[in-house]
C-alpha cells in the first residue's frame, strides 16, 4: 500500500539538489575550513558563499549569519546569548550578570520555552508570557504592555508548528523598535511559505531549521544583526566569528543555503497552490466530519498547514486509523511525539484538555499539486471508526 506522507511540519526529505550540492564536500573538498592548504581553503571559500547566499535570502550581511546544528539550537542561541550578553553588559563589572526581563508567548516551541525557563531558574531573569487568543494570535498591543525597563529581549514564533497561525511579525518589530527591544523570530516553520526579509520584516534575530525546506537534519541559521551583543553557547576554536566554535559543517551549511534559495524562489506560487488546495481540505473534513474544529487562525495560517480536533475520539486512534488508510501525519508537535499530555499550544488556545487530546495536524509538501479530496473522505472514516458513540 503507498503511503502519503503528511507531516511535513516535523520534516521534509532532502531534495536532490542540495545532495548534489553537498556531495563535492563530503567526497573531494572534505577539508576543515580553518585549515590553510588547498583542501582547507576550498572549504573555506564554500562555507563563505553558503553564508553569503543565506545572508542574501534574509536581506542580512553575511557576517550576521550563525550556521547551528538546527532550529532548537538556533532558538537556545539567541533566547540565552542575547539576554546574557545584555546583563552583563547591565552588570557593569567584569564578569558580573545583571538579570533582566525576556518577554514570549505560552505556543512557542520547547526549544523556546525551556531556554526562557533556564534563564528563569538558573540566572534570575524575570519572564513575561504574554497570553494568546482562541486563535493563537498574540496582540501586539499586549506585548507592547507587557516590556519593562530592563527588558531585553522579545521572542514569538512567526508561524506556529502546530496550528500554522502566523503572528505580524512586521508590526511586533516596528512597535518593538520604537522601544530598542530586539525582536527573535522562530522563523523555523515559516521558512518555504512566508517571507524571510529582515528588510520587510524588521527583526532582530531569526531561527531557521535546515530540515523543513529539504536539506538535511543537523542544519540551521542563527541570523542575528551585527549590532545585536550575543554571548556564544559554545566556546572553542572562536568560529563563526566566535559566535558558535566547532568545525563548521562545511557540506551541510551548502545544502542549508541551496535548500534555503530553492524554497524562497518557490515560495509565493507554492504558497498560492498549496493554500487553495489546503483550503479545499479543510473545507471537506468541515463538511464531512461533524465533530470536526479547525483550530488556528482560519486567515492567517501557513498554506501548508490545516489542524483539527475531533471531539469524542482519540487522536492518536485516529492516526492509526488514517495510516491504516495510507495517510501519514501526526498529533501535533514532533519534539512532543508520545506525550500523554494535552497540547500545551492548544491549551493556551483555551481548548479543553480533553479536547485538545483529539488534536490531529496534516502538514503539506510545497510540491503537492493535486486535491486531498481521498484524504479527507480518509479523515471522515477514520474519525467515524474510533468515535465514541453518543458522543
Amino acid at each position: 500500500m503507498s503511503m502519503l506522507y503528511l507531516d511535513n511540519a516535523a520534516t521534509t526529505p532532502v531534495r536532490p539538489e542540495v545532495l548534489e550540492a553537498m556531495m563535492p564536500y563530503l567526497t573531494r573538498w572534505y577539508g576543515n575550513p580553518s585549515s590553510h592548504h588547498t583542501v582547507g581553503e576550498a572549504a573555506a571559500d564554500a562555507l563563505a558563499d553558503a553564508r553569503a547566499r543565506v545572508a542574501r535570502v534574509l536581506g542580512l550581511r553575511a557576517g550576521d549569519i550563525v550556521f547551528t546544528s538546527g532550529g532548537t539550537e538556533a532558538n537556545n542561541l539567541a533566547i540565552k546569548g542575547i539576554p546574557v550578553a545584555a546583563a552583563l553588559r547591565r552588570g557593569g563589572a567584569v564578569g558580573a550578570l545583571r538579570p533582566a526581563h525576556v518577554v514570549t508567548t505560552p505556543i512557542e516551541h520547547e526549544s523556546v520555552l525551556e531556554s526562557v525557563a533556564y534563564l528563569e531558574r538558573v540566572h534570575g531573569f524575570a519572564v513575561t508570557s504574554v497570553p494568546v487568543d482562541q486563535h493563537a494570535r498574540v496582540s501586539t498591543d499586549a506585548v507592547t504592555q507587557s516590556l519593562r525597563d530592563d527588558t531585553v529581549l522579545v521572542s514569538i514564533g512567526y508561524a506556529n508548528n502546530e496550528v500554522g497561525t502566523v503572528q505580524d511579525a512586521a508590526a511586533l518589530a516596528a512597535a518593538l523598535r520604537e522601544r530598542r527591544v530586539p525582536l527573535h523570530l522562530d522563523a523555523v516553520q515559516a521558512a518555504g511559505w512566508l517571507t524571510l526579509s529582515a528588510t520587510e520584516l524588521g527583526y532582530d534575530a531569526i531561527s531557521l531549521a535546515g530540515h523543513k525546506v529539504g536539506a538535511p537534519k543537523g542544519t540551521g541559521v542563527l541570523g542575528v544583526r551585527g549590532r545585536i551583543p550575543l554571548e556564544p553557547l559554545l566556546h572553542g576554536g572562536g568560529q563563526e566569528r566566535g559566535r558558535r566554535s566547532g568545525t563548521e559543517d562545511v557540506a551541510g551549511a551548502v545544502g542549508f543555503a541551496t535548500a534555503l534559495e530553492l524554497a524562497e524562489a518557490e515560495r509565493v506560487e507554492a504558497s498560492a497552490r498549496v493554500g487553495a488546495i489546503r483550503d479545499r481540505f479543510i473545507a471537506r473534513v468541515l463538511d464531512r466530519v461533524p465533530s470536526a474544529r479547525l483550530t488556528g487562525d482560519p486567515v492567517n495560517r501557513l498554506a501548508g498547514t490545516a489542524s483539527f480536533t475531533f471531539a469524542g475520539t482519540s487522536g492518536e486512534a485516529v492516526l492509526l486509523e488514517l495510516e491504516r488508510r495510507g495517510v501519514v501525519s501526526s498529533s501535533g508537535s514532533a519534539c512532543a511525539a508520545g506525550s500523554d499530555e494535552p497540547s500545551h499550544v492548544l491549551l493556551a488556545m483555551g481548548i479543553a484538555p480533553e479536547l485538545a487530546q483529539t488534536a490531529v495536524r496534516f502538514t503539506f509538501p510545497r510540491w503537492l499539486t493535486a486535491p486531498l479530496d481521498a484524504v479527507a473522505d480518509a479523515v471522515e472514516a477514520s474519525v467515524a471508526a474510533v468515535s465514541t458513540p453518543g458522543r
